[in-house]
């Protein structure tokens, strides 16, 4: 199961560190990558540092035309999804997404009409409005059922160390990628 988050609506003096914010829940709860539908740079570099630094293999590509990506989606048999308060209740969808190729689609600011029929599913988390990041973790963590919070992150920097009080942080034999 391969996992894409696609945010749209990103607009860069508004929405950086909540766009910044998708993308790092998206990594740390499973998914692949990140697509934006805007030229951004300073989102793929913050999100890539994070990468660098705690590991993994998430991706970021920025300016990408998310219609496109719809289509290239569904033609490779994909399913789209749309994370919105109008959409049908995530247990009661949770079922047809699990096991498939996955773009869920989350938008910023007000999406095109047109994307509620491009989408396989309009999903909601609950039918009121609300973060979009939390929407995209409730999401993430039912499609694994939970398993993503124990994903060992490899290839980074540092490796957190869970404890009881505290916090311990080790630096991995890794060398600095953050020139």
């Amino acid at each position: 199961m391969t996992v894409v988050v696609l945010r749209i609506g990103h607009r860069p003096a508004r929405d950086m560190r909540i766009t910044t914010h998708v993308g790092m829940t998206a990594r740390a709860l499973g998914a692949d990558g990140m697509l934006l539908a805007a030229d951004d740079p300073k989102i793929k570099e913050s999100i890539d540092k994070v990468v660098c630094r705690w590991g993994g293999d998430f991706f970021v590509k920025i300016d990408v035309d998310w219609k496109k990506e719809i289509g290239r989606w569904k033609e490779s048999g994909g399913m789209v999804v749309h994370l919105t308060m109008y959409g049908l209740n995530l247990p009661d969808a949770i079922g047809e997404m699990r096991g498939r190729d996955l773009l869920i689609i989350v938008g910023a600011e007000k999406v095109p009409a047109s994307l509620y029929n491009l989408a396989d599913l309009n999903i909601a988390v609950g039918n009121q409005p609300h973060s979009e990041v939390a929407a995209l973790a409730l999401v993430l963590d039912h499609l694994q059922d939970g398993k993503e919070l124990y994903r060992d992150f490899t290839g980074g920097e540092r490796k957190i160390v869970p404890t009881r009080s505290g916090k311990q942080v080790k630096r991995t034999a890794i060398e600095s990628c953050l020139r």
